[in-house]
């Protein structure tokens, strides 16, 4: 696909933006061809962990194409926003984790989508931020509530109302970020990032990442029974007997995530 390449590692998969030329920002056939490659990859449980990167060197994604948005109706608008909404809701859904490796520019829908994703690093030049409202919008993917549930209401209003854009550094302190890293490395911590997450039981990773994310949000009772509901899913698994079996073997274990 020419907006959106995938490669497949193993059981890692990179989804790259690649609209380089115009700083890889989105328009409509774009997340179009996104939105199939996350479903395809949803569906495919040889995959355990999902980098995002954007091609190029300038950026990860400036977010919407204003280009585009000139030529559009109200009713177009109104399709573009619902369909990034869609898009970024079913890649923070992917059972897999996700790791954004954001290369430059992340701004606006860019951001958003590094917000949908589990965790996140930064080359240390790069720079992000939700700037909609200095185009008289507000964030229309996620943002509001994903930087206010990362962050905090007061830090999250003092970036979006300013469109402020932020550094690395700063993004690392504000704990949007989970590392920074010189711009030639990036790939290559993102890449020991993911690997350190799939030598792990994959039916583990992803029951804990399902408890995370639907325990956030509700009270600790709640929150702890969702997590009792995903322990149990584990126990039948031959993967946590094949994990106690190669302890006393003393050997490495072998996941076959069944």
């Amino acid at each position: 696909m020419g907006r959106i390449r995938k490669s497949v590692d193993g059981t890692l998969a990179t989804i790259t933006l690649n609209r380089p030329d115009v700083l890889n920002v989105f328009d409509y056939e774009m997340l179009e061809q996104l939105q199939e490659v996350v479903e395809e990859i949803r569906l495919d449980h040889g995959i355990r962990a999902i980098i995002f990167v954007g091609a190029g060197e300038k950026a990860f994604s400036a977010g919407a194409d204003l280009k585009e948005r000139k030529h559009l109706t109200e009713r177009e608008v109104r399709r573009n926003v619902n369909k990034i909404r869609q898009v970024f809701n079913l890649i923070e859904e992917l059972p897999q984790p996700t790791i954004a490796a954001i290369n430059g520019y992340a701004l606006g829908g860019g951001f958003e989508l590094a917000l949908a994703c589990d965790l996140r690093l930064a080359a240390d030049h790069a720079q992000m931020g939700l700037t909609e409202v200095k185009w008289a919008i507000i964030p229309g993917g996620g943002g509001t509530q994903r930087l206010t549930n990362l962050i905090g209401s007061a830090y999250a209003k003092e970036l979006i109302l300013t469109a402020r854009k932020i550094g690395a550094d700063h993004a690392k302190e504000l704990g949007i970020l989970n590392g920074v890293t010189r711009k030639d490395e990036l790939m290559e911590q993102a890449i020991s990032l993911a690997n350190e997450i799939m030598v792990n039981g994959p039916l583990a990773v992803t029951q804990a990442k399902y408890a995370i994310n639907h325990g956030s949000d509700v009270d600790i009772h709640t929150g702890l029974a969702i997590e009792s509901k995903a322990y149990e899913v584990i126990i039948p698994t031959k993967d946590r007997v094949e994990a106690v079996t190669a302890f006393n073997e003393k050997r490495p274990a072998n996941f076959q995530g069944k």
